[in-house]
């Protein structure tokens, strides 16, 4: 069994950040295999390179993933791991939100600190 979503994520989390950590990296691609030639939110998601595509494709993702739990025979050994996996996918989107939104208000303090340099310390360009 795998968790697609939450090693792709980490692919893309790297590609956004500009991580380079080959061990991590080569041990999701093997983890994700054929997934990543694939088209859908799983590829999309590993080959992110915006915070804006991580939670666009994780969405899409987790879609995809409460459809296979709904589709699942409930008695099956599988079941309660697939429903674990989408607790956790869920658990990583309200993360990256959490984490999107610290950088929009880190963009915003900069520009704030910025005006306040120039009101203290006119210039006369």
């Amino acid at each position: 069994m795998s968790c697609d979503e939450i090693e792709a994520l980490r692919l893309g989390l790297m590609n956004v950040l500009g991580t380079e950590n080959e061990s991590v990296r080569r041990h999701a691609e093997n983890e994700l295999g054929e997934a990543l030639e694939e088209a859908g939110p799983i590829s999309a998601l590993a080959n992110a390179d915006s915070f804006a595509e991580l939670q666009r494709h994780l969405d899409s993702a987790l879609v995809e993933l409460e459809e296979e739990v709904a589709a699942a025979d409930r008695e099956s050994q599988a079941y309660d791991y697939t429903r674990g996996r989408l607790v956790a996918v869920r658990d990583a989107e309200r993360s990256l939100a959490r984490l999107a939104h610290s950088g929009v208000a880190f963009l915003e303090n900069l520009g704030e600190t910025h005006h306040t340099l120039h009101e203290t310390f006119p210039t006369d360009e």
